[in-house]
């Protein structure tokens, strides 16, 4: 009797063990760009109060071929990309705990990018994304491609170019591409598409553009409810849209200036409205209505803070971004207003993750910064010098493991309460 008590105790411990192993790994994962919500926001063990060298842990650190893309994280594995020898380009799954390589998937596909935008590299720009099963990849030459997330396999692949007779785009495929039931959507072939996910079937093609230097989609779209719709929000290099998920008609539009059409960054979501920022030009914050069936959008503030390639995290009614002159700052999304700026200048791109009233951020220069949300003035309480390698990925933050894709390796580290 008494051993089958300690057996059947045994039994159980070990399975509650696995099974809270399992839900724990299973919410800290970091399946997409920008995180589990696509907006920089974790939920999560609350973040150390302060952040040193000794509690910063370096788990594994593997070198590889350079990239722009993000990392995902599955339960178990950490999949980045890689573009070799410029060009062939490379999908990669490392072992979440140890950094050993699982799997790796190929093809040829890279792209050189225009002559004025060369000194940043012609790598691989979209970050993947993860459904639980399947792996989606979008090559620079206007390829989506699926995977399996278990062995690597090819599972389907749809040329954009080929099936729309769409032109290349100058600066390659650099839309993240984002899942959301049986669908996947992304901007490709000079258009939003949306595909059945296990299939790759284009489902429908909305917002047409011409393609090239200047059609080429820079941002990512996120899918929010706005005046009481669930929809698409989709921001291309001149015009800001939402779409209606089943369809593809667009509910409404509005024109959104910017230099070059350098409309970047990741629309910010914010009730019922949208806010966005241009390189060289200006910040917007867009209400949306709706009459019965009808659709109108209507442009609340103009501000003069201009961003450029990084997107804001939205704190408390304030937008916290780094902006075209290198600087950090807070804008009240009220009003429009800046309530401060940094007063030195930064590297040119920072990847941000905000939990509570507080932001991790990654530098292009390869520092880690941990700062407190306070619309008062700039309140950094750390910075970490994480080596001398560029660091133009998005980071991932998952419980207490952040990853950080390096222009040419990819570290792994844990973080705990410094002493």
């Amino acid at each position: 009797m008494n051993h089958r008590y300690f057996l059947i105790a045994g039994i159980v411990f070990f399975l509650t063990s696995r099974m809270s192993d399992a839900q724990d790994k299973g919410d800290a994962i970091w399946p997409q760009w920008r995180g589990p919500t696509r907006d920089g926001r974790v939920a999560g063990p609350v973040w150390p109060e302060r952040l040193t060298r000794d509690s910063l842990e370096l788990m594994w650190r593997v070198p590889l071929d350079p990239s722009y893309s993000g990392p995902i994280v599955t339960r178990d594995s950490v999949i980045t990309t890689a573009t070799k020898n410029k060009e062939t380009e490379i999908v990669l799954s490392l072992d979440r705990t140890s950094g050993k390589e699982r799997w790796r998937a190929q093809w040829k596909g890279a792209l050189t990018v225009p002559f004025f935008a060369a000194a940043n590299g012609s790598w691989i720009r979209s970050t993947p994304a993860f459904d639980g099963e399947r792996i989606y990849v979008a090559g620079m030459r206007d390829v989506l491609v699926c995977l399996d997330a278990g062995s690597g396999k090819e599972l389907w692949r749809t040329d954009f170019v080929e099936e729309f007779k769409a032109p290349l785009p100058d600066f390659g495929s650099v839309s993240s591409p984002l899942i959301d039931g049986d669908a996947v959507y992304v901007q490709a072939g000079a258009s939003t598409v949306k595909l059945d996910k296990k299939s790759g079937k284009v489902l429908w093609r909305t917002l047409p553009d011409k393609g090239g230097m200047m059609g080429s989609a820079f941002s990512s779209p996120v899918i929010a409810t706005l005046a009481g719709k669930r929809q698409l929000v989709v921001q291309g290099r001149a015009k800001l849209a939402g779409v209606n998920l089943e369809s593809g008609d667009v509910l409404w539009s509005r024109e959104v200036p910017a230099f070059r059409g350098m409309n970047i960054l990741t629309p910010l979501v914010v009730g019922d409205a949208i806010f966005t920022s241009s390189y060289g030009n200006k910040s917007r914050l867009y209400a949306i209505s709706r009459d019965e069936d009808r659709f109108a959008v209507a442009e609340t503030w103009t501000g003069k803070s201009q961003a450029y390639m990084s997107s804001p995290v939205l704190i408390d009614g304030h937008a916290y971004m780094h902006l075209q002159n290198q600087r950090f700052a807070c804008i009240d999304l009220k009003t429009g207003q800046p309530t401060w700026s940094s007063d030195t200048p930064f590297g040119k791109y920072w990847s941000m993750v905000a939990q509570g009233d507080r932001i991790l951020a990654l530098d292009q220069r390869g520092e880690l910064f941990l700062i407190r949300a306070n619309p008062k003035s700039f309140d950094s309480i750390v910075s970490l010098k994480l080596g001398d390698a560029e660091t133009w990925a998005h980071l991932a933050v998952c419980g207490d493991e952040i990853f950080v894709r390096e222009l040419n390796a990819l570290a792994a580290y844990r973080w705990r309460q410094a002493r």
